[in-house]
């Protein structure tokens, strides 16, 4: 035991490092967990403990409290979330020997903890500090002055207790205190250290720029600790903090009382002082100091953005022009560590890959991001909305300690982060319910003391008599439908003929603020397996590690790089649809969804076109995802996805133009062209592009009776001279279709299939979808999670080859598309699981919980007979229904081709109980069509 203390005091080198004023504490400390909750009683305080530990650090990363015993295996423990390697919830004590210079007596020392978990008490010594923090968001601080009355050698112990202290969460899923993204760590985040400062020193500054005027506003929190009020200069400097050119300066000669009080100053800027947003995003530093004579006695810096954010009407307007939100959620999914960054590099990371895909928003679901998210959204350009650590539904007046909290907790996020020009929108949480007089007094109170932003009560809400319209005080409203109708498409795409001249004016029709659409999409998409080996830190991906083990058993682990194309293609579709329905809508002022980027957590709900590292997948690009998601978006309105031959394609021009500036006589250029890519029309219309949005630009005609077979057609228009373009896909069949039937033979009934089949027959059996067993058809992919959601079809979209010779006269590409639609509506997905042998035509990727063989196209051959199975519906209305009758057509070429050799196949003799029964049994022979 001597010998290991004897190592660990060589590893604390005796003392922290000292620069000048500050005694940087990051490094090896000493950690006891007190699980029993016995350390105070039993005086824990004043010593080293015998474990090492590095902080900033968490028990997590030092591999401390109950490891892992779980097995990667499909149960709900397992896909709720990424599992702690090690957890560990309750008090740990946290001991180190710092020495306090010489030089530090007389000075004001105050001990800065940047994040914490979520209450903290500190000693020196054996005297405890007076008072505990405990902030989920902002630093905690302590006044060590009274505690140390000499220099030279002390211990320092810092109690953290990361136990539910407030009601604040449903089933405790704000991300501010959760396991299903950030987990519950114990320990200490970000910038750790003491500081030495005069008796008389700035704590902090509040800077109000306003852009209009080129006018600031300094409010300074100035601290006397001598017994006499003094007299000082007060210097204010203001630079470009690049740059350094010198935009304003102010002098003032104050008394300061005694204790802590505030000054106000006001400083003109150069009219010139640019202004900040996402494309010049400029920022401005404020140096105060305070002097007596020629000694400076404190000095504080900070940054600004000079801007004018407001509301006119319902649109969102920054520095005078209209402004359109294109976000994403940020949930605290950080799954190296289970813990935010805090330094820049880490966000870096997230806002490169949003603004690579065109985002210049992001919202912080139910918590708040340490200063480095701030900083780097600052000096990027992104608008950020903060949330208190808050998803309840329970919230009342008799709740006094929470409300209280939460009180506090948005006074202490205002006077942290508030200067920053990324905090451009507050929102007291998510999907708040219950009492909503209490939302409003709080919001009433925190709006009173702070202007720099826009609030709303809520982002979005279930509760009855709410959630249609805006609350009294909401500056925007985020919400998913209003009382006239939805404001996403993901509550009408499956059950609403694709269109797309769809957008949502109807739902925000007499709307007085500004609207954003909440959480936009949700689409799970089949896991990235090759991502299991990215996690090399305190989370394991046992919820990953189930499915690619249970592939692995089914000997099915080669398709799911497939099954990530298929299923993520289609989410990608639906999202492009999405975003282009937002922007097309006069009053809406942007979206937020969720999410660009997977969440681990909720059931592993992988909805993102990145993983959870905010890395690709491999299924669109930044710059393909830019085409619909850009400052500049152009837009057509047409009616549908799918046309026969002898109708014109007509589309109307829009453009939303939210970039720097107008475009002059800009020529937009649009084009159409086959599946080969060739050139068949192009066209060029001179217009003004406003900034905001610019509607009724002109039509697109095009005839299309040149078109002879059952074509893919790409509609493209772009902004001549610039990167701006934008893509969508239209469908093109022959509307005189002659079905040859040939040899095949056609039933809907199970047992005539059966013996056709023993006769050495070709047949199709194309069973009733509304009386076969299996799954529902849908177009849409599963909502958010199959576990957290269970009870919902459980298809994520097709697969197949579109080389296959049944598919030669039916275009398509290996996912689905709008053209899918029909068949996949009109269909119930047969799982396959049973059959052996034979070939999937055309499957439907299962969501991960399950992993079964699924298929609505199927062929094998059964003795001497040969067997096609569709199960989308190929007999009602095909002269209503040009894919239906054009994949029929298709499915006949292939039959009565050379090509169709199907494999043997077993198995199907025995799912008479699949195809239930059919009243009125057709065969081609019958001339039904």
């Amino acid at each position: 035991m001597k010998n290991l203390l004897g190592v660990l005091l060589c590893l604390l080198n005796l003392t922290a490092c000292t620069q000048m004023n500050r005694m940087d504490l990051s490094g090896t400390w000493t950690v006891r967990l007190d699980s029993a909750d016995v350390g105070e009683k039993e005086s824990w305080y004043g010593h080293l403990y015998n474990t090492p530990i590095i902080l900033p650090g968490t028990t997590d990363m030092a591999g401390l409290g109950a490891s892992c015993q779980l097995e990667p295996e499909l149960k709900k423990t397992q896909l709720l979330h990424l599992t702690r390697a090690y957890s560990y919830i309750g008090p740990a004590w946290y001991s180190r020997e710092i020495e306090v210079p010489v030089d530090w007596k007389n000075k004001q020392l105050i001990l800065h903890l940047e994040r914490v978990l979520w209450d903290s008490q500190v000693w020196i010594d054996d005297t405890q500090v007076n008072g505990h923090e405990e902030s989920l968001t902002t630093p905690h601080c302590y006044n060590l002055t009274p505690y140390i009355k000499k220099s030279g050698k002390h211990i320092l112990t810092i109690r953290i207790d990361n136990r539910k202290r407030y009601d604040i969460s449903v089933k405790e899923l704000a991300h501010a205190y959760t396991e299903d993204t950030q987990v519950k760590w114990n320990g200490i985040l970000g910038d750790m250290y003491i500081e030495a400062l005069d008796n008389i020193y700035i704590e902090k500054i509040q800077l109000y720029p306003n852009a209009e005027t080129h006018e600031l506003k300094v409010v300074v929190s100035v601290c006397n600790a001598t017994d006499r009020e003094c007299k000082v200069d007060l210097d204010l400097d203001i630079t470009g903090k690049s740059d350094k050119k010198k935009w304003g300066k102010q002098s003032e000669n104050i008394t300061i009382a005694k204790g802590c009080s505030k000054i106000e100053l006001k400083c003109q800027l150069d009219d010139k002082t640019p202004l900040w947003n996402e494309f010049n995003p400029y920022l401005c530093q404020v140096d105060v100091k305070i002097a007596n004579g020629n000694d400076v006695a404190s000095q504080i810096s900070s940054s600004f953005g000079l801007r004018k954010l407001e509301r006119i009407g319902n649109k969102l307007v920054l520095n005078g022009n209209p402004l359109f939100l294109r976000g994403t959620l940020e949930c605290c999914v950080f799954p190296l560590t289970g813990t935010p960054p805090t330094d820049k590099i880490g966000w870096e990371k997230v806002f490169r890959a949003a603004r690579e895909y065109g985002m210049n928003h992001l919202r912080f679901h139910s918590w708040c991001p340490p200063k480095a998210a701030f900083e780097v959204a600052d000096e990027m350009g992104f608008y950020l909305q903060i949330e208190l650590p808050l998803w309840s539904v329970t919230l009342g007046k008799e709740n006094v300690a929470t409300i209280d909290f939460l009180h506090s907790e948005a006074m202490r996020i205002n006077s942290e982060y508030g200067n920053h020009p990324s905090f451009c929108f507050w929102s007291l949480g998510n999907e708040l319910q219950y009492d909503f007089e209490v939302l409003k007094n709080m919001l009433s109170e925190i709006k009173s003391v702070d202007d720099r932003h826009l609030y709303t009560t809520t982002s979005f809400t279930f509760e009855k008599g709410h959630g249609t319209r805006p609350e009294p005080l909401d500056d925007f409203f985020v919400t998913q439908w209003t009382d006239k109708g939805w404001m996403r498409g993901q509550g009408v795409f499956n059950t609403q003929i694709p269109s797309f001249d769809k957008d949502f004016e109807q739902a925000v029709e007499g709307m007085q603020v500004p609207a954003i659409t909440h959480e936009v999409g949700q689409y799970s998409v089949y896991p990235d397996l090759s991502e299991i080996s990215k996690y090399t830190g305190t989370l394991i991906p046992l919820n990953l590690m189930a499915v690619r083990n249970d592939l692995e058993a089914k000997g099915r682990l080669d398709k799911a790089p497939l099954y990530l194309q298929a299923s993520g293609k289609l989410a990608a579709i639906l999202y492009k649809e999405e975003i282009e329905r937002a922007l097309k809508t006069v009053g809406i002022s942007g979206f937020q969804l969720l999410d660009l980027h997977d969440f681990p957590g909720q059931g592993t709900a992988l909805v993102g076109l990145l993983n959870a590292f905010w890395e690709s997948k491999g299924i669109i690009s930044g710059s393909g995802f830019r085409e619909f998601c850009s400052p500049v978006v152009p837009l057509l309105r047409f009616p549908k996805a799918v046309y026969t031959n002898n109708e014109q394609f007509v589309a109307e021009l829009d453009v939303c133009n939210y970039g720097q500036s107008e475009f002059n006589n800009q020529n937009l250029v649009w084009s159409v062209k086959d599946g080969e890519k060739e050139m068949i029309t192009e066209h060029i219309v001179a217009k003004q592009l406003f900034v905001g949005h610019n509607g009724n630009l002109g039509k697109i005609v095009f005839p299309l009776n040149d078109i002879e077979k059952a074509t893919q057609l790409e509609i493209c228009v772009s902004l001549e001279g610039t990167e701006y373009r934008n893509r969508w896909h239209i469908w093109v069949y022959p509307e005189e279709v002659t079905l040859e039937w040939g040899d095949v033979k056609y039933t809907r009934d199970y047992n005539q299939a059966l013996a056709l089949l023993d006769k050495g027959e070709k047949v199709l059996f194309n069973p009733d979808w509304r009386t076969t067993k299996g799954i529902e058809g849908k177009f849409v992919p599963v909502f958010w999670s199959p576990v957290h959601f269970p009870n919902q079809a459980g298809t994520m979209g097709v697969l197949c080859d579109p080389k296959h010779a049944a598919l030669h006269d039916f275009p398509t590409d290996m996912h689905t598309d709008w053209q899918w639609w029909d068949l996949n509506i009109n269909s119930t997905t047969l799982d396959v699981d049973s059959l052996q042998g034979g070939t999937a035509i055309v499957e439907m990727v299962d969501n991960f919980v399950n992993n079964r063989r699924l298929a609505s196209l199927y062929e094998g051959r059964i003795g001497n007979g040969e067997l096609v199975i569709a199960t989308f519906d190929l007999e009602k209305s095909l002269q209503n229904r040009p894919v239906a009758r054009q994949m029929l057509l298709s499915i006949l070429n292939y039959m009565n081709s050379t090509n169709f050799h199907p494999l043997p196949l077993s198995g199907f003799e025995k799912m008479k109980e699949v195809f239930g029964t059919v009243s009125n049994t057709k065969q081609a022979a019958d001339g039904i069509y």
